[in-house]
């Protein structure tokens, strides 16, 4: 499923306004509906117990300009803030409608007189802090680029972003690349291309669990229970696919030890992170999903990870922003 970016400079006192008033303070849906089509309330009402949502809109742009991209768009679809030169805010398109009245009443008009009437409410969102330049370089994009407007990412461009922000697969994509598909990616370049991933692998993670669990048990790193070698794996703390030549052969800090009763899981879909220092942060859309909360409650909760120091600090900081489920900065 293709990702669409949003631009979105805060800088800009205007949308930083808009932000303020539909993403930090979600829109209340009875507030609103006279505005709002019957239909539409009950489908956000559905979708939004609670009664509100983040929203955000869509310009048509002059002569319809906008309107080819904002057809591509769907309900499923990760949609990324972008701006002041870097990626900071993220969820899923819960919702898409067309209200132009409503639209005035929430945002008014810009300079031109148009107004921001191809509506979207956001689930699921989370902040993130990953230079523009990185997300360039990633995709194979001229160095200059920059993300005027309301940009849909075609096939290959969402796919290599979802991997380095490891988005969930119920919405990021409908065949969503696991770790192993990814590592396949790397390490196999010809021949069978299942076989030799399959190798690398293996041979990764041996030199791995020999580095880090010289004898038949070892310590997960994040809820300290000491284990059989079984049931424990080199982590990677930074996605490998976006570690340096340099950094993957860095074995003494690039991986940490963690169990594969959850706690591998947890850290690699991002709803635990280790914070400077290593106290383990905890994602608050952990708590929307009760076996996963339970888990935390009872072996994550105010533990501090003896695993952290310096050295991998910067690999730990890679995943908070890049991969870590974090509350956005309103």
């Amino acid at each position: 499923m293709r990702i669409v970016m949003q631009p979105a400079r805060r800088s800009d006192k205007v949308v930083n306004q808009h932000y303020l008033d539909t993403i930090a303070n979600p829109v209340v849906f009875d507030e609103h509906a006279d505005l709002l089509e019957p239909g539409v309330m009950d489908e956000l009402k559905q979708l939004f117990p609670d009664g509100s949502a983040e929203m955000w809109g869509v310009v048509p742009g002059k002569g319809g300009a906008n309107l080819p991209r904002i057809n591509k768009m769907s309900p499923g679809q990760w949609v990324f803030f972008t701006g002041d030169k870097k990626l900071y805010f993220g969820g899923t398109i819960a919702l898409m409608w067309h209200n132009k009245a409503l639209a005035e009443r929430l945002w008014d008009t810009d300079a031109a007189g148009s107004t921001w009437e191809y509506m979207y409410a956001l689930s699921g969102t989370r902040g993130f802090d990953i230079p523009i330049s990185e997300v360039r370089q990633l995709l194979g994009w001229n160095a200059n680029r920059n993300i005027m407007g309301i940009t849909v990412l075609n096939e290959d461009e969402s796919d290599t972003l979802q991997t380095l922000l490891t988005l969930d697969p119920a919405t990021a994509a409908t065949s969503p690349l696991t770790a192993q598909d990814e590592r396949a990616a790397v390490n196999a370049f010809d021949g069978d291309l299942e076989r030799k991933a399959q190798r690398a692998q293996r041979g990764e993670q041996a030199a791995l669990k020999r580095r880090l669990l010289p004898g038949s048990t070892g310590e997960c790193a994040l809820c300290g229970r000491e284990l059989p070698a079984t049931f424990l794996i080199g982590a990677h703390i930074k996605k490998r696919a976006m570690c340096t030549d340099d950094e993957k052969r860095d074995l003494a800090n690039i991986a940490m030890l963690a169990c594969t009763f959850g706690c591998d899981a947890l850290y690699e879909h991002g709803y635990v992170a280790i914070a400077p220092g290593g106290t383990i942060q905890v994602s608050p859309l952990a708590y929307d999903l009760p076996g996963v909360a339970t888990h935390i409650q009872e072996r994550l909760a105010d533990r501090t990870v003896t695993w952290w120091n310096e050295d991998r600090e910067p690999y730990y900081q890679w995943h908070r922003t890049h991969t870590f489920k974090a509350t956005p900065v309103h």
